[in-house]
């Protein structure tokens, strides 16, 4: 289970936050007191964050390395050095699970020649629907016939942003909602925006398009356009979580710590982008009450797992991806604690990688796999992958499935690490199988079935 640490009475999610800004140091400190007086800030004033003049990019490169996957039973997959070399576990088996093969299986390509896909979700008659970050929603049947839909807003597209998730409503079958995340332009900036709309499927468009939730500031959509999240799911109770990303550069900023934005944040919200009832910082001076946890990095992928649990996974910087559960009101830490190092080579920080307070992740890589894309195994094709979490990577090319007992991490599998591609996003399908998600020009949506 995810580690609690000891409630520190300074945590930086439990001071006040006053509307008089107060001068702090130009570049970001992760000191108590430099945490606390950057909650007195005015936001606009806070430093932006970029790669320090004469610090060279990339010390090494651990983490850029495409890793040499170690497929031995009962030895960890990666053997790569980590990138923070004074790391370490604070829990046994908190990373480097071993190797277990589980069982043989198929892949078929469903669909190619995907532009840059992001998310896919499964419509109730055994079509789907595939977003690409330029901005375009398609239909696509099971045998791969693509319909494009129409009256989709226009995105902001740039990098690692432009049209993002897309779900479901509980009651789909009923009002044909669905809710999708998108970057939306604003002059100069850009933010991240939820969307409400009735799918029309018949005529393939869009209908009663409303923006439901936009992400405060609008930041600099040149500097800051990466580490913006997106991923969306729906509870049981028809609520929406949503990941936003804190926006930073290098060294990071401290805006996931601050309760006044969504940035670096796990949001919880109605239908009508509202704040969900009794969230954890509802009725505390300044905050904002749909934020549900804080101190979050670049979250890539979101899901419930099969008694209802929320579970996310985050892209560290070099070092420190994690697999997190998600607790309300709970702090996740970044940037006070991770297990990695700043992009330049630098410490992060103090070097911290575990505080009072700050909760630790059920599982991390270092070096990196750039987790995208989380599912939970819910089928009864793969009967040895019941127990199961598949997270996609990017930059680990492959699909890891974790096998856990309880919220422990039993042991590690890549699959499809023969084909050398990127993995963006991982879904169950009502059939049991599969579908995996490549990244980039030319992607594919795959299906894993049991070989026979």
């Amino acid at each position: 289970m995810k580690m609690q640490m000891m409630m520190g009475a300074a945590l930086v999610a439990l001071a006040p936050l006053a509307a008089l800004a107060q001068d702090v140091a130009k570049e970001p400190q992760y000191t108590q007191e430099a945490i606390d007086a950057s909650l007195h800030r005015s936001l606009s004033e806070m430093p932006l964050t970029g790669t320090p003049n004469g610090i060279p990019l990339m010390k090494g490169n651990n983490s850029t390395d495409k890793p040499p996957l170690q497929m031995i039973e009962g030895k960890p997959v990666d053997t790569r050095p980590g990138e923070k070399k004074d790391d370490h576990d604070v829990f046994p088996g908190q990373s480097h699970a071993p190797y277990h093969h589980s069982v043989d299986y198929t892949v078929t390509t469903v669909v190619d020649g995907l532009n840059s896909p992001w998310a896919v979700a499964f419509l109730p008659d055994d079509r789907m629907l595939i977003t690409e970050k330029p901005g375009t929603l398609l239909i696509v049947d099971k045998t791969g016939k693509k319909t494009q839909v129409a009256n989709v807003p226009k995105v902001f597209y740039l990098g690692q942003v432009g049209l993002l998730d897309v779900v479901l409503d509980n009651k789909f079958a009923a009002n044909h909602r669905i809710f999708f995340s998108y970057s939306e332009e604003v002059g100069d900036k850009s933010n991240i925006v939820i969307a409400s709309a009735t799918l029309d499927e018949k005529g393939a468009a869009l209908k009663d398009v409303k923006v439901i939730y936009r992400v405060a500031p609008a930041l600099d959509k040149h500097v800051q356009m990466a580490n913006e999240g997106g991923r969306l799911a729906v509870a049981r109770d028809g609520t929406i979580f949503a990941i936003i990303g804190d926006r930073s550069k290098s060294p990071p900023w401290l805006v996931a710590q601050r309760l006044d934005t969504a940035l670096g944040k796990m949001i919880h919200i109605n239908p009508d982008g509202s704040a969900a009832a009794n969230g954890p910082f509802t009725g505390r001076p300044g905050a904002l009450p749909e934020i549900y946890s804080i101190g979050h990095r670049s979250e890539e992928g979101i899901a419930f797992d099969n008694k209802g649990q929320l579970w996310e996974v985050e892209d560290g910087p070099r070092g420190g991806d994690e697999l997190n559960v998600i607790l309300p009101g709970r702090n996740y830490g970044w940037p006070v604690i991770v297990h990695g190092i700043d992009y330049p080579g630098e410490t992060i920080g103090d070097g911290l990688v575990a505080k009072a307070g700050m909760e630790q992740p059920v599982y991390y890589w270092d070096p990196v796999i750039a987790p995208s894309g989380l599912a939970f195994y819910k089928g009864n094709l793969f009967p040895q992958w019941k127990n199961s979490v598949f997270v996609g990577g990017l930059r680990g090319i492959a699909l890891y499935r974790l096998e856990l007992d309880g919220h422990k991490v039993k042991a590690e599998e890549p699959l499809l690490a023969d084909m050398h591609l990127r993995i963006r996003d991982v879904r169950v399908g009502p059939d049991g199988a599969v579908y995996v998600l490549s990244d980039g020009p030319g992607a594919r949506l795959m299906k894993l079935t049991p070989k026979k």
